[in-house]
């Protein structure tokens, strides 16, 4: 997941740095530096962030590389 897809993803969902950080059980700090590109959060964190994303429906799509290409919503069951 790049910077780009988790904006992408939370403006999606109508969330919140906050509340991504809440639902993933991260530091609004992590999320922020993540976000604007500043750090790259430590593999756990950035996995925390990732699956409360995917538990919302989010599907990150990457390109035959495995680099970042978008994202797209299939609603959970």
């Amino acid at each position: 997941m790049s910077p780009e897809q988790c904006r992408a993803a939370r403006g999606w969902l109508g969330w919140s740095q906050d509340t991504l950080a809440k639902q993933s059980k991260v530091g609004l700090s992590t999320v922020k530096s993540f976000e604007n590109g500043t750090r790259t959060p430590i593999t756990n964190n950035l996995s925390a962030i990732e699956a409360a994303l995917r538990d919302q429906g989010i599907l990150f799509l990457t390109d035959a590389e495995g680099g970042a290409e978008g994202i797209k919503f299939a609603p959970p069951p």
